[in-house]
């Protein structure tokens, strides 16, 4: 017997690594790197991988059956065992039986059969505008078709399924499928209609449609701006112009329309491609968001200042769930270098202010993240196991030369691979909404001004929209985790009297994909921002300290003995930078006089409980010199901050404090993608400022970001960067 090479391979190989589900992701990766450096991939039936998926789905790679003798061999002996069973009088379903509930009937036409199943399965609903090269942006419905990446990986896992030999398919047949996604003619093929019990029978059946030529079933060829919309006939005559001489000027291999033999469309229209398809590309991406958020949850970290002793191996050691201590391995890696977290080493300061630990957002993130990484690791295994087993009915067993009939096309596997991928997004999602509303809260956010704004409070209100986008998101995505599998209809006479419905639930599942991307790019720049922040305001602290203690000095030197004495120094230092943190959510003026004010509160405190400290002049003087005090430091200090913030705005310096992963991840946003430290007030297009770049809303500025996020380059700049870090010599 065959095995699935690749399922075994990312449940044993993976296993071996420190970071199985990080190594799965980058592997992954990897793979479609060096696929679409090839430009192709190559099936055999049985190492179908989620990379290949994606690199011929998705990145336009080109699909090639291998010619090996024993493939050629075993899809014509699939063949003659079934003529066999026929010419001995046995009744086979689906070649001279009827379908479905109605398998009492009988048949001899065995050629027509195959195409009344395609006929009666064209049910489902096209619009005008679907079958239309370019779609009406006045339209008011959605789309009724499925997106031409779902059509194409359906294509190629039915051609992988099909030269596995028990599905009595031709090669010619299947070859015939691959060309037409090699010369990217894409079936266009109705969204919704199918229950993935039979297999999805509807959507195959049009792609079916395709190889028939039938003249009513339409495919897209080409992309972008030169994408039309060609008849099933009209494309195999394109598909033949193509192939009209070779080199030498002869004739290549024809491809025209087939007339499918007994039991071929059965074969080509009932199996789970689609469900597993529409499930590994919405696995794919989120794989990605899963190491995404523990990078994300890094960020707001960093930008929360975090005493991020969460994540000590002693923690994951005595709760040794293999998620969560890969999460925290991580984590710490990401962290390596960065001086806005502490915690991370052994000696941890007990005495600290404030919390002496950090809200659950953060620091119970691996505990919250680790389970979904176990899931998605098991649901990789699950699918990558569907891709390449034989899924229709009946089914020829070569081995003893006989027939089964079975329900292999129930796709119940792929329904909890992404019932569970789906919950994992939702888990996700709830945990950077928590992080980012506490970043965006200055009840909460350890000192940032509210919604992260770098002006005055009272007139900029910055990333308050974000906060409400978030809840949105959130919401959206809650109700979409609700599981598919419990709404089940009895269908088709009762016959399919329980349904997978897989393919709707993977629908739903690549709907949660696109939240938690939403939710992750917000994310994103409410951290970047965030971070930038922190260290505008700690690097201002630090450039000021000097400044103070001259202040100081300068205001008491005449009446205070010692007024520079390090005790008073550090007296009034601690308290001018609690009250800097404290006094984030009023405007500069306001925080500099509280600043000030409390500032001097310090002077006298230390002078009161010194005892010993003499007055060398009398309280009325002292009084004088206190409220000279307050009002110089109070302007020196907001001098000095707004030079500070407009020097920081035009360059930043928040990549010197930051980890190793989220240096990363800031270096791509701001300098490769151009999203920059958003100054609000000055962004505005009739505030007349000029900032030196073009000025956008605070939503394209996340687009950018979303738009890097989904189409991959965002993942792959994090995940090569971590190579060195996490690969070992082993290649784990």
């Amino acid at each position: 017997m065959d095995h699935l090479t690749h399922a075994t391979d990312i449940s044993v190989g993976d296993k071996k690594s420190r970071v199985p589900h990080l190594n799965l992701t980058y592997r992954t990766w990897e793979r479609i790197q060096k696929l679409l450096r090839a430009g192709q991939v190559e099936i055999n039936g049985h190492d179908l991988d989620i990379a290949s998926v994606v690199a011929v789905a998705k990145l336009g790679c080109k699909p090639y059956i291998e010619k090996s003798t024993k493939l050629l061999n075993r899809l014509e002996e699939s063949q003659k065992i079934l003529q066999e069973h026929l010419q001995a009088g046995s009744k086979i379903y689906g070649v001279n039986t009827g379908f479905g509930g109605n398998a009492d009937l009988r048949t001899d036409h065995f050629i027509d059969l195959q195409r009344a199943l395609t006929q009666h399965q064209h049910s489902a609903i096209l619009t005008k505008d679907d079958l239309a090269a370019h779609s009406d942006g006045n339209r008011e419905t959605n789309h009724h078709s499925m997106p031409t990446s779902w059509v194409r990986g359906s294509m190629l896992v039915r051609c992988n399924t099909n030269i596995r030999g028990h599905s009595a398919v031709s090669w010619k047949t299947i070859d015939t499928l691959a060309e037409l996604i090699r010369r990217n003619m894409t079936p266009i093929v109705p969204l919704r209609g199918s229950i993935s019990a039979s297999g999805d029978l509807m959507p195959l059946s049009y792609i079916a449609g395709v190889v028939q030529g039938n003249c009513d079933i339409f495919v897209r060829s080409g992309g972008g701006r030169d994408m039309k919309v060609l008849s099933s006939q009209e494309a195999f005559a394109e598909i033949r112009r193509f192939h009209e001489s070779d080199i030498e000027g002869q004739r290549t291999d024809s491809y025209c329309p087939i007339t499918l033999g007994p039991k071929e469309g059965l074969a080509l229209v009932n199996g789970t491609a689609p469900s597993a398809t529409v499930a590994v590309l919405a696995l794919y991406e989120a794989n990605q968001l899963a190491v995404l958020s523990q990078l994300i949850s890094c960020l707001s970290s960093e930008a929360l200042a975090a005493n991020a002793e969460w994540t000590h191996p002693f923690i994951a050691e005595v709760r040794p769930h293999p998620g969560q201590t890969e999460v925290s391995q991580n984590m710490r890696q990401f962290f390596q270098g960065s001086k806005l977290v502490v915690g991370l080493d052994e000696r941890i300061d007990r005495n600290q202010k404030g919390l002496v630990q950090d809200r659950y957002a953060i620091r119970s993130s691996p505990q919250w993240i680790g389970p979904q990484l176990e899931d998605l690791h098991f649901a990789a295994e699950q699918l990558v196991r569907e891709l390449n087993s034989t899924t229709d009915n009946p089914l020829i067993n070569s081995e003893n030369r006989d027939v089964h009939c079975g329900a292999n096309f129930q796709a119940a596997s792929v329904t909890m691979a992404a019932e569970k991928t789906r919950l994992c997004l939702q888990m996700i999602g709830k945990m950077l909404f928590a992080q980012t509303t506490e970043m965006l809260n200055p009840m909460l956010n350890n000192g940032l001004p509210p919604n992260l704004t770098p002006d005055d409070p009272s007139l900029s209100y910055c990333l308050k929209g974000v906060d409400i986008n978030m809840a949105a998101y959130q919401s959206e995505l809650g109700f979409l985790t609700n599981p598919v599998s419990s709404h089940v209809q009895s269908a088709e006479m009762h016959n399919q009297a329980i349904n997978s419905l897989a393919l709707i639930s993977s629908r739903y599942t690549m709907q949660s994909v696109e939240l938690v991307s939403l939710m992750s790019a917000s994310a994103i720049f409410a951290g970047l921002q965030g971070v930038d922040l922190r260290v505008m305001h700690r690097t201002f602290l630090e450039s000021f300290r000097d400044e103070a203690s001259k202040t100081i000095k300068q205001s008491f030197d005449a009446i205070i003995p010692n007024a520079d004495s390090l005790e008073l120094c550090h007296a009034v230092w601690d308290k001018i930078c609690n009250t800097w943190y404290g006094a984030a959510n009023v405007d500069a003026n306001d925080r500099c006089s509280k600043v000030a004010a409390a500032a001097a509160d310090a002077v006298i405190t230390c002078m009161c409980s010194s005892g010993g400290l003499e007055l060398a002049t009398s309280s009325k003087d002292l009084l004088h010199a206190i409220t000279t005090f307050k009002q110089d430091l109070q302007q020196c200090m907001l001098t000095a901050f707004l030079a500070h913030r407009s020097g920081f705005c035009k360059s930043p310096c928040t990549m010197l404090f930051l980890g190793h992963g989220t240096a990363t991840l800031y270096r791509f946003v701001r300098e490769e993608l151009g999203v920059p430290f958003y100054r609000d007030l000055e962004e505005d297009i009739h505030s007349g400022c000029v900032i030196g770049r073009s000025k956008k809303t605070i939503g394209s500025w996340i687009s950018i970001i979303y738009e890097a996020l989904r189409d991959g380059v965002l993942a792959g700049v994090v995940l090569k960067s971590w190579e060195e870090g996490f690969v070992d010599n082993e290649g784990q």
